[in-house]
């Protein structure tokens, strides 16, 4: 599907709409972002954007913002607007109680139960135009809402530092910073929006990490911990369990792992997963069934190389975080990828925006094209 051609200013609007859907992320997950732009004669009379998971929807938020002003308006929608009672009423049946003339939307809401808003809004007389974008720009801005109305297994996303000859540590079990400050900040702020983070055990033991939003503003739900340590062998002295009462931790472990492992993690309060495995590494269906049937969405992986390349091997990497650093370190280095990444099929694979800069640091988005 082709992007619908809109008049500059119109498409000014509607991408403003998007801009400011995105001040939502770490807020309202599982619901997507979404922004919301009311023009009469030329004018903005109204915006805003879902703030908070449970609260007023972009739409019902600029209508407050407009008043009497929204009669007559056009809408700008980055989404299209629900049209199911779910924690709010439906945003169509709002916008024709307000006299709206006119909605152009960004992307069908790909929801069973909370599209179809489009088509109440032409029933009741409203001039609609969308989806403005294809299905990729939706699936871009929300992936986890996306992936998550058409399948039953989490979202993951997949985090790498690396030097620019794609190494992520300059030797085995090395703790070592590969990216600035600038760039860990804005991993922070990519924790927030996601249920959990996910890491290996060698992550733990080499790096001792915390995987918690500390950087930044905490976002609406404290974020899980996720470690995947075959013999449940962790450290219960490491970073990790300093604060597990505020931001859970979840060790998924093999059946045959100790039980006296388990219990000793049980008892420094991880909640601990026993699951099938595949010759020496977990079972990674059944790590992903359990972390969905516990509530768990959307999944950012932070290493290491090892659980990182398993992961790109069985195809359950849908976005990729890259933050490469103008740096090398040679080849003793850790390799980002698996040495058979040349088997990998990247052409599964597609930009997401432009590289962005985080101090001397880059990083680039790459999202998996659903088949």
């Amino acid at each position: 599907m082709h992007e619908l051609e809109l008049a500059p200013d119109e498409k000014a609007y509607l991408d403003w709409a998007r801009q400011l859907g995105r001040r939502g992320w770490g807020h309202v997950h599982p619901n997507p972002m979404v922004g919301c732009v009311l023009v009469r004669d030329g004018a903005v009379v109204g915006e805003g954007y879902h703030e908070v998971f449970g609260g007023p929807h972009a739409e019902i938020l600029a209508l407050e913002r407009a008043l009497s002003r929204a009669n007559g308006a056009t809408v700008f929608v980055s989404l299209e607007p629900c049209n199911h009672h779910g924690k709010t009423p439906p945003c169509a049946t709002a916008l024709i109680q307000a006299g709206v003339s006119r909605v152009v939307y960004g992307v069908a809401d790909p929801g069973p139960e909370s599209g179809g808003g489009a088509a109440a809004l032409r029933a009741a007389g409203i001039d609609v135009v969308g989806p403005v974008w294809p299905e990729a720009v939706g699936r871009a801005e929300n992936p986890a809402f996306f992936h998550s109305s058409q399948t039953n297994e989490p979202f993951l996303a997949l985090k790498l530092a690396m030097s620019l000859d794609a190494k992520i540590a300059p030797a085995p079990g090395v703790r070592a910073r590969i990216t600035g400050v600038e760039a860990e900040r804005e991993v922070h702020r990519l924790r927030t929006g996601f249920d959990a983070v996910m890491v290996g055990s060698g992550t733990v033991r080499a790096d001792d990490p915390r995987l918690t939003p500390r950087m930044v503003a905490p976002g609406r739900t404290p974020i899980r911990r996720i470690v995947l340590s075959s013999q449940a062998a962790l450290p219960t002295d490491a970073a990790l369990f300093e604060d597990v009462g505020v931001a859970p931790v979840h060790v998924f472990a093999r059946l045959d792992a100790p039980e006296t492992a388990l219990e000793r993690l049980e008892a420094a309060g991880a909640h601990v997963h026993p699951v099938p495995s595949m010759g020496d590494r977990l079972d990674l269906d059944s790590v992903l069934a359990v972390c969905w049937e516990i509530g768990v969405r959307a999944i950012l992986c932070e290493g290491g190389a090892e659980l990182a390349a398993n992961l790109l091997r069985r195809r359950k990497v849908h976005r990729l975080y890259l933050f490469i650093a103008p740096t090398t370190l040679g080849d003793g280095g850790v390799p980002a990828f698996p040495n058979d990444a040349a088997a990998l099929d990247w052409d599964d694979f597609r930009l997401v925006g432009s590289p962005t800069a985080f101090g001397s640091d880059s990083m680039i988005v790459l999202d998996r094209q659903e088949a």
